[in-house]
Formats: C-alpha cells, sequence, structure tokens
C-alpha cells in the first residue's frame, strides 16, 4: 500500500460540520434559475477569488466543459481544437455536443497546447479552442489572444488542474469567454464532486444558468435544450468551506515543490520551473526523464504514489484510436512523472522521495 499518496483531499470538522447540518436541515438541492443558498454562496466566494465576474457551479469539470460547448452552440459538423495530452473528459465534453474533437502538440516545456501547431488545425469548421492549463501550467496566453482574435474563435480554458494559477497577476479561466473548473477529490481543492464555470458575460452566465437547468427559468419553460448539471448544496457547502482555505493549501504545495526541487536539482531529470510571469498552484510536481517506468515502478514499491498523467494520449485510447501525428505528445507520454506535493506531504516525506530517487538513480 502507498504511504505517500499523489494527491488526496483535505477535509477536517468544518466540512463535517456543514454537511451535518444541511443533511439535518433537509434542503439538499435547489431547482431554482440561481440555486441554492449554499450554491450561491459558493458562487460568490469562487468568483471573487478568481476575480471574474460569474461563476456557475455544476456537478462536475466534464459537466463546466459541457455546458461551455453549449453556451457556445457548439454542435454537430463544428470542429473544437484540444490538445490529446490531457485527461478525457476535454474531448469527451466535446462529442457528448457532436463536435469533432480535432487534436493539437503540445509545448515540450510546459505539456500545454503548441500554438505553431494549432494553427495548422485551423479549418472552416472550428468553433472553438480548449487549452488545457495542464498540471497548473498556464498555456501561451499571448499567442492564444492573437489566434483568437485573427480567426474570430473563442476560446474555453479548461483549467480544471490549475485553479489558484496565474499569469501576470491574472487567473487562469479568466482570459477568455469562459473557464472550466473541477472540484474532483484529488484536485486542489474539492466538493467530493463538482465544477464551476467562470465567465464575465452576462449572456453567457444566463445562458449557462438554464444549461445547467434542463434549459429551464422558471420551471417547466425549457428555453434552450439543458440537462441536470446542478451541483447539491451538500457539495457546494463543502466548497464554499475549501475555498477558504485554499490560499493556505497552495502555500504549503509551493512549499513542498521548492523543497523537492532543491532536493533533487543535480539529478538526470527535467524538473518543472515557472516561466515568467507565471504563478502555477503545484497541482502536479511534474518530471520527466528517459527512465520513467524503471523509476515509476521503485518509488511505488517503496510506497511513493508517483503516477504517470497521461502515459496513454487521448487520441490513442480504444475509444478514439487515431492516427494523428503528434510527436511531442507522444514523447511526454513516456517520459513524464508526477510526484507527491499536496498539503499533507511533509519535510520528512521530501526527504524520503528525494532520497528514494537519489538510490535508484
Amino acid at each position: 500500500m502507498l504511504k505517500i499518496a499523489i494527491n488526496i483531499p483535505i477535509v477536517g470538522k468544518e466540512e463535517i460540520d456543514v454537511v451535518t447540518s444541511i443533511l439535518k436541515n433537509g434542503a439538499l438541492t435547489s431547482a431554482a434559475n440561481l440555486g441554492g443558498k449554499h450554491v450561491q454562496e459558493f458562487e460568490k466566494s469562487v468568483a471573487s477569488f478568481v476575480k471574474s465576474k460569474y461563476a456557475i457551479a455544476v456537478n462536475s469539470g466534464t459537466a463546466a466543459l459541457q455546458a461551455a460547448l453549449y453556451a457556445l452552440d457548439i454542435k454537430k459538423g463544428d470542429e473544437v481544437l484540444l490538445p490529446s495530452f490531457t485527461f478525457v473528459a476535454t474531448a469527451n465534453a466535446v462529442v457528448a455536443t457532436g463536435a469533432k474533437p480535432v487534436f493539437v502538440d503540445i509545448l515540450k516545456e510546459n505539456y500545454t497546447i503548441d500554438p505553431d501547431d494549432l494553427i495548422k488545425k485551423i479549418t472552416k469548421r472550428t468553433r472553438a479552442i480548449i487549452p488545457v492549463h495542464l498540471y497548473g501550467n498556464v498555456a501561451n496566453i499571448e499567442r492564444l489572444s492573437e489566434i483568437s482574435k485573427k480567426h474570430n474563435i473563442p476560446i474555453i480554458e479548461d483549467s480544471a488542474q490549475s485553479l489558484g494559477s496565474t499569469y501576470k497577476g491574472k487567473h487562469t479561466g479568466t482570459f477568455f469567454e469562459m473557464g472550466c473548473y473541477s472540484m474532483y477529490p484529488a484536485k486542489v481543492m474539492t466538493a467530493g464532486e463538482g465544477g464551476f464555470v467562470v465567465t464575465n458575460n452576462k449572456n453567457l452566465r444566463d445562458k449557462l444558468l438554464m444549461i445547467r437547468n434542463h434549459g429551464m427559468v422558471h420551471g417547466y419553460d425549457t428555453r434552450v435544450f439543458g440537462l441536470n448539471l446542478r451541483l447539491p448544496e451538500i457539495n457546494a457547502a463543502i466548497a464554499t468551506v475549501q475555498i477558504k482555505k485554499l490560499p493556505k493549501f497552495l502555500k504549503s504545495r509551493k512549499n513542498n515543490s521548492q523543497r523537492l526541487t532543491k532536493l533533487i536539482s543535480d539529478l538526470d531529470l527535467v524538473l518543472p520551473k515557472e516561466r515568467k510571469n507565471e504563478n502555477v498552484n503545484w497541482y502536479l510536481y511534474t518530471i520527466s526523464t528517459d527512465k520513467r517506468d524503471k523509476l515509476l515502478k521503485k518509488l511505488n514499491d517503496k510506497g511513493i504514489g508517483a503516477a504517470s498523467y497521461y502515459p496513454t494520449p487521448v487520441h490513442k485510447t480504444p475509444f478514439y484510436k487515431l492516427k494523428t501525428k503528434l510527436p511531442v505528445t507522444d514523447w511526454a507520454a513516456s517520459h513524464v512523472l508526477s510526484l507527491p506535493i499536496h498539503p499533507n506531504v511533509t519535510q520528512k516525506n521530501i526527504e524520503f522521495i528525494a532520497k528514494t530517487m537519489r538510490e535508484i538513480l
């Protein structure tokens, strides 16, 4: 059994107390257009944190992406550009709308979408771009902005892994039309399950409120296509407690990343680093090495929950099985390895991880 998990939910008495209170009260969810009391409270808190005008809570990060695509009227016959080196939810959300995901290669320096390859993949059917801020790293905002403006293509930021990451002081998810986040248990904060979309556009916000609630405004008056993507009150209440703890969580992750870097910087590895004007949330401390598989197995054998995200790129999974040429994506899939640095990882744990890596290499 792994002694040091790659990521774990960190919950305490406050979360337990608020869940107990809601269960006793009995108001577990709300089909109102604005959502229940705890949903609204969470939306205000998270909008304030990322400095967006609006936040719309939904029941998963996948639902956030799906709702955002519906809000842009993405449909069958449309194409959406996105990286293959990501969790499959990004592509699945596109398929759920009937549109076609078109896979783009990544940059070797931080595993985010390659703007040069992106330009090559644009066609007359391209209706949206979804860059993924993978591992908490920030995609190339300037280049993406240029491409979006030149070709008049909206951008949905997949910020599922980058809550708290900023570029030039501005949060990921707030640079373009919409940003989508996840609150899955392994993320930097959790709601148990959950997600949310942020936007500064009131029309998109109003549409997203309908989309998450069967397209309704006042009940039984479906105006647009929608689904039940609502976030339950229990999950919203957990998230409201967690967002208050997030700055502390992020500080701990940063400290652990700095400690680990200091201890393994002389090894034959490519270590993660922040680019100029970038402040990452250190969701995953991801290294690359030619000895990935050997290192991964031996670390796991020692009880260290190192993990590979993602050994099979989306375009090579059995469902998609495309022959698209994505050389950097293929390289990353066989070279990257993530190490535990979450807030429950102690300094002693960090020293043990470094010592073990030194012995192996």
